[in-house]
Parts: C-alpha cells; structure tokens; sequence
C-alpha cells in the first residue's frame, strides 16, 4: 500500500474543502447509517456471520443473479487482495491507475505464467475516463482473466457492465463499492460479482468474519433506500473543468466523472497541494506517486459551486505568482 492516498486529511489542520477524495458529499447516507445502527447495540455482543450471507442474499435481489455469484467483502479493496491471492495470473494493469491492483498482484507473485490476467478500473481512477464494452470483449479475447472494477459506477452516467453480462461472459470478476455508492468511506463495504466457478474458487480464500456485524446490517439498510445513493453533479464538475482549463499554465484532462486528472505546466503538484493546504484549508490529491504520471499532476473532485470557484481562484493565484 502506498502512502498519499486521497483524503490524507489527517495529514493537516482545519481542512475546509476536501477535493482529494472521489467520493462525493452524502451526509445524509451517513446520518440514517449511523441512527439506524444507533438502535442496534446488540449487534456489537456477538460475531458477525462468518460469510456476509444474508446481505449477498440481499444484494442478489437488487442484482437479479444467484447469490452463489455475489461475495460480499470489507470494502471493494479486500476484493482486490483476494482475486490477486487467488488467480496468481501475469497481471497487465493499464496505467495510471489504482495502485492497489498492483501491490496486491506483487504481494502474491510468482505468477502462473501459463495464464494472464487485466486490471481495469471503470470509470478510472484518476483519469474519470470510461473503457467502451468493445474494449472490454477484446480484453476477454486476450486475457483468462478480466476484473473490472466499477467501484464509481454511480459517479458516471455512461453505459456499464450489468452483472448478468458479467456472469454470462465467464471470464469476468466484477467488483462493486457500496463504500462509494453511499459515500460512506468509513463503513468498508463491498462486493464482487462473478460465475459460480469463479465464485467457488475465491471463497476458498476469504478470511472468515472480515465484515463486520455493524458494516453487514447497515448494508442490508442501504438496499431499502435508494434515495441515499450519492450522484454527482456531474455537470457541475464540467464547469469546474472549463474553469481549470482557462488557467494559463494547467491542462485539465476529459473527464466522465465528477473527478479530472489535471497537469502543471511550471510548478509541481506537491508545492500547490501543500500552499493550498497550509494556506487555504483546501486539500487535493498529488498524483505523483501514480505509475506512469508525473510530479506535475495532480487530481480533484468537484465539490459545491462556491468551494469550485475558490479552488479556481486560488490556483490561478498560485501559478500566476509562481510564473511571474
């Protein structure tokens, strides 16, 4: 795991505006999780069940697909760590990425040479770019293996892999996040998607009570209301993205999200995020540490309208003073 994920907050004091993390704002999920379970002081005497049963039951309803095909896990990084642990396959992993698709390949190398497999995040992480389903049938073609990860799936509105596809293609793992669907980071709540055969083979892996009894009755909470799915306002994030793109000495990349890949001219991603920090209370994430990018970029996601407009005016200000 590397250090200098998003959302570092704990790294700094008074942070105001936090455009480090994808998640969007949904304080109202993290209220109606946190009065419900208010309720449920019995679920803290005794251990969850050894495999989160009754809540792949309930995710295979909204699905539509067996619950033989769901595995539910502590967060959609457990899923990562698990296929990787179970199909020890040569890993190609398109960049720049999630770095943890490659630590958990590297932690349970050697690989079978014999087989291969593809990591790819859709929509991606940090770029907000989506791969078309053409793409996707070629990666089936070439690969034994294809794991998608549609941890942001609710942070587009183009077209996604349904879990039935998935199913039906066979060759497919594909992992679910209900820690971004609610945007509730904290409760560590995810799911994979995949054939019965595939299913078999990781269960044989998975570490018994790894999701707690708290994160399974709050999930089982979060089906029955979908009022509390988080959905960017992903036009808002277009206005934020031409705003950047104004600026003399930054280019911002396309983005399909309500997250954009953004590239300094002149200056580094480290010294603005920490003059926004120290300066400004304004966090964002430095992209330097992600294979294949540069010390020059940097991501965020958009936030309210007025938090937009003054991380534009305060970078505008920093490359400005920077360049002279």
């Amino acid at each position: 795991m590397i250090k200098g994920h998003g959302d570092d907050i704990y790294e700094y004091e008074g942070i105001k505006s936090d455009f480090s993390s994808n998640i969007c704002q949904n304080p109202a999920a993290c209220q109606a999780v946190t009065d419900y379970l208010s309720k449920r002081p019995e679920l803290l005497a005794h251990y969850p069940e050894p495999e989160a049963w009754s809540l792949e039951e309930k995710l295979a309803e909204r699905e539509n697909v067996s619950p033989e095909n769901i595995i539910v896990t502590s967060g959609a990084t457990e899923a990562i760590y698990l296929i990787a642990q179970t199909f020890r396959y040569q890993p190609h992993i398109p960049q720049p990425t999630f770095s943890e698709y490659a630590d958990a390949c590297k932690i349970f190398s050697p690989y079978t040479k014999s087989k291969n497999s593809i990591w790819i995040c859709n929509p991606n992480n940090p770029t907000g770019l989506m791969l078309s389903t053409g793409k996707l049938d070629d990666a089936l073609f070439y690969f034994n293996l294809v794991v998608i990860d549609q941890s942001y799936e609710h942070y587009t509105t183009q077209p996604l892999l349904t879990a039935a596809e998935a199913i039906r293609r066979k060759k497919i793992i594909l992992l679910h996040s209900m820690t971004k669907t609610y945007a509730v980071p904290g409760l560590r709540l995810g799911y994979i998607v995949t054939s019965r055969q595939l299913a078999e083979k990781l269960r044989k892996n998975l570490r018994p009570w790894s999701v707690s009894s708290l994160a399974i009755e709050a999930g089982k909470f979060l089906l029955q209301h979908d009022e509390l799915i988080c959905r960017p306002n992903l036009a808002e994030a277009q206005r934020l993205r031409d705003m950047l793109s104004h600026i003399e000495g930054i280019s911002v990349e396309a983005t399909q999200t309500n997250f954009m890949l953004c590239r300094l001219e002149k200056v580094s991603a480290h010294d603005l995020k920490e003059y926004l920090a120290r300066e400004h209370h304004i966090l964002i994430r430095d992209c330097s540490n992600f294979e294949g990018l540069t010390p020059s970029h940097f991501r965020i996601a958009s936030q309210t309208p007025s938090e937009n407009d003054a991380l534009v005016d305060v970078i505008n200000q920093f490359i400005t003073s920077r360049n002279g």
